[in-house]
C-alpha cells in the first residue's frame, strides 16, 4: 500500500496519558492509517529521529474571531504545534451582527480583549450577519489550523434587545428569540456559548458588556438549549477575584451546571503569592461541582496584568473609568490631569480590585518618546522615587509626557502555585487568550512554554502527561471527539518536536502586520519541527509550506 505521508522512526506520544514508544505513523486521505513499524511507501516522508511524535495541540481559550478573517495561519499559536483552537470566548464576539451594529462589536472586542479598533475596522470582512453565516464565512475563507466556535453572549443579545441590550435583561418573548438563535448556533456546529460575569468587562462607550446583564431567567434558557441539544460547553468568567471564588459565583457554577447538564469552565484559577493557600482551599471546596464537569482553566505562565491608558481595560471593574473608555485622545488626556479624577481614583484603590496600585510592581515596558526611554524596564515605584514624585501622580505623568502610547505591565509569578495547579488533575489548562491583548503580551506559546519550562526545565510533571493535558484533555471537555489523540482511524493532526529544545522564545516580539500597520506582539517558538494538520504539512521547520488544511470543526460531527 502506498500512504501519503510516513512519519518514520519517531517517538509517539499519543495524548492519552501513555508512555512513549517508537514507532512509525502513516497518513493516508489526511487520516491516521498507521501507527507501528510501517514498510509501505509513500509520497512523502519525514525523518523524525529523536524526535517526539503528538497529536497537535487545542488551545481551548482564544479570541481569534477577527483575526482569521486577515490571518488564515492564525498566528501566532499556530506556530506552538496548536492544529486546533476555540474561539468566542468570554461572551464577546462578531456573529451574529447586523450592519448597523457593526461599530457596537467591534468596540465591545477593543474593550474587553484589546484589539485596536482600526485593525478590527480595516480588517474584518463582514461577510456574514447570522452565526452559522459566520460559521460558513470561515469554511470558505479557509485555515491553516482547525477553527472550533462558541457561540459568545453579548452579539445574540445585542441581535436581539438592540443597544438597550447593554441597560437591562430580555423579556420573555426575547429570551426565546436569543435561546432560538443560540439553538440555531448549536445546530450549525458551535461547541456551546459563552458569558462573563466580570465588572472589568465593559464595552461599547463603557457600558457593561451586553451578557452581563443576563438575567436569571435568560441563562437558564439558554442552559437548556445545551441540555436539550445534548451537546456543547460553557465558558464563562466568572471570578472576580482569581483564585478564589465567592459564594454567589459558586451559585451561578452551580445553577449553569443544573439546567445544561453539560461542562462549563470557568475563569480564572491563579495562585497568589501573598495567599498561597487559597486556591487549594477553593478547589477543596469546589471538588463536588469539579466532578460534574465545572472545571477551572489555569495558565502554566506567570500572571501578567497589562495596562494602556488608551485602552484602560485594567482598570474597567471601577464606576470612575467608565466615562474614560473609546474617547479620544485630548479627552483622555483631560481626565488624567485631572487632580479630582486622580484623587477618586487614590480612594477607589483602598478597595478590593483587579487592579491594588503596587507600584513597586508596576514597570514601564515600552515608550515612544525618547526622553522616556531612560525609565523603561523600571518600575512606577522606582521612577517615583528618582523623581521625588508620589507614584500615582508619577504613573499618570509618565503617560501624558509620551502622549499615552506608554504600556505599563505588572507580573504576578508565584512558581510553586503554577506548578500545583498545572499539576492538579481537575483543572485544564489554557488561557492563552490567543488574539486578544495583542500590542501588550503574547501567551500563545503556552503549549511550548509548558513542555519546555515545566517538564524539561522544571520536571514538574513526565512529558506524556503535559501532552494529555494540552491534547484530549481540552478536546474531550468541548466534544471535539476526533482531534487530541494519535489513533488510527482519527484525522492526522500531528505535532513533531525535539523535546531538548521545544520552548518559547525568552521575550516576545513586535510586528507590525495587523491591518492598517498596527502593532502586536507575537511569541516564537523553538524546537516544533513539524505541525501536521489533517494529514498536510503546515509548517516544515517553521516555515509555511503554503497549504492552508485547516477545518470549521462542529459540534455532533465525527
Amino acid at each position: 500500500m502506498s500512504y501519503d505521508l510516513i512519519v518514520k522512526n519517531g517517538t509517539v506520544i499519543d495524548g492519552t496519558g501513555a508512555f512513549r514508544r517508537r514507532a512509525d505513523v502513516a497518513v493516508k486521505d489526511g487520516k491516521v492509517a498507521e501507527i507501528g513499524k510501517v514498510t509501505d511507501t509513500a509520497k512523502e516522508t519525514i525523518d523524525a529521529s529523536d524526535l517526539i511524535v503528538s497529536p497537535g495541540f487545542v488551545d481551548p481559550h482564544t479570541h481569534y474571531d477577527a483575526q482569521i478573517c486577515w490571518d488564515p495561519l492564525v498566528s501566532c499559536t499556530s506556530w506552538h504545534g496548536v492544529t486546533t483552537v476555540v474561539m468566542g470566548n468570554c461572551g464577546v464576539g462578531i456573529a451574529p451582527c447586523r450592519p448597523a451594529a457593526r461599530e457596537v462589536a467591534a468596540w465591545d472586542l477593543v474593550n474587553v480583549e484589546a484589539i485596536p479598533f482600526e485593525a478590527l475596522s480595516k480588517g474584518i470582512t463582514w461577510e456574514w450577519e447570522t452565526f452559522p453565516e459566520f460559521i460558513a464565512a470561515a469554511e470558505r475563507r479557509g485555515a491553516g489550523i482547525n477553527l472550533a466556535f462558541l457561540a459568545p453572549l453579548t452579539p445574540f443579545r445585542h441581535y436581539v434587545l438592540g443597544d438597550e441590550s447593554m441597560e437591562r435583561a430580555a423579556t420573555p418573548d426575547e429570551t426565546a428569540m436569543v435561546a432560538a438563535l443560540l439553538r440555531g448556533a448549536v445546530e450549525a456546529g458551535a461547541f456551546g456559548f459563552s458569558t462573563t460575569t466580570l465588572p472589568q468587562h465593559i464595552g461599547y462607550q463603557g457600558r457593561p458588556l451586553a451578557c452581563r446583564l443576563a438575567s436569571t431567567d435568560e441563562l437558564k434558557a439558554y442552559a437548556n438549549v445545551l441540555r436539550d441539544a445534548g451537546r456543547g460547553a460553557i465558558e464563562v468568567a466568572l471570578t472576580r477575584r482569581a483564585g478564589r471564588m465567592s459564594e454567589d459565583e459558586e451559585g451561578l457554577l452551580e445553577f449553569l451546571l443544573d439546567e445544561s447538564m453539560r461542562p462549563v469552565t470557568w475563569l480564572a484559577m491563579a495562585s497568589r503569592p501573598d495567599k498561597p493557600e487559597a486556591s487549594a482551599d477553593t478547589l477543596r471546596r469546589l471538588e463536588p461541582l469539579i466532578k460534574r464537569g465545572g472545571v477551572p482553566q489555569v495558565l502554566c505562565k506567570p500572571f501578567v496584568i497589562q495596562m494602556d491608558l488608551r485602552n484602560p481595560f485594567s482598570f474597567a471593574d471601577m464606576e470612575l473609568w467608565g466615562p474614560v473608555f473609546n474617547q479620544p485622545l485630548e479627552r483622555q488626556k483631560e481626565f488624567y490631569r485631572n487632580a479630582e479624577f486622580r484623587g477618586a481614583f487614590r480612594e477607589e484603590l483602598k478597595r478590593p480590585h483587579l487592579f491594588q496600585g503596587k507600584w513597586n510592581r508596576v514597570e514601564v515596558l515600552e515608550v515612544a518618546s525618547q526622553t522616556l526611554k531612560q525609565y523603561e524596564r523600571k518600575t512606577v515605584g522606582e521612577i517615583a522615587d528618582q523623581r521625588n514624585e508620589d507614584p500615582l501622580d508619577t504613573f499618570f505623568d509618565l503617560a501624558l509626557e509620551d502622549n499615552l502610547n506608554i504600556q505599563y505591565t505588572m507580573q504576578q509569578y508565584h512558581e510553586e502555585g503554577i506548578q500545583r495547579l498545572i499539576s492538579d488533575p481537575r483543572t485544564m489548562i489554557g488561557l492563552s487568550d490567543g488574539g486578544a491583548h495583542v500590542n501588550m503580551l503574547c501567551d500563545a506559546g503556552y503549549c511550548t512554554y509548558l513542555l519546555g519550562t515545566w517538564v524539561r526545565e522544571r520536571q514538574a510533571m513526565t512529558l506524556e502527561n503535559a501532552i494529555k493535558r494540552i491534547t484530549s484533555e481540552p478536546a474531550d471537555f468541548f466534544g471535539i471527539k476526533d482531534r487530541g489523540r494519535l489513533k488510527v482511524g482519527l484525522p492526522a493532526d500531528v505535532a513533531i518536536f525535539d523535546e531538548r529544545k521545544v520552548g518559547s522564545a525568552k521575550r516576545a516580539r513586535m510586528q507590525n502586520d495587523l491591518p492598517g500597520g498596527g502593532r502586536r506582539l507575537v511569541m516564537p517558538a523553538e524546537g516544533v519541527e513539524y505541525t501536521i494538520v489533517n494529514g498536510e504539512i503546515l509548517y516544515e521547520h517553521g516555515h509555511h509550506s503554503g497549504y492552508l488544511p485547516g477545518q470549521v470543526l462542529k459540534s455532533g460531527a465525527m
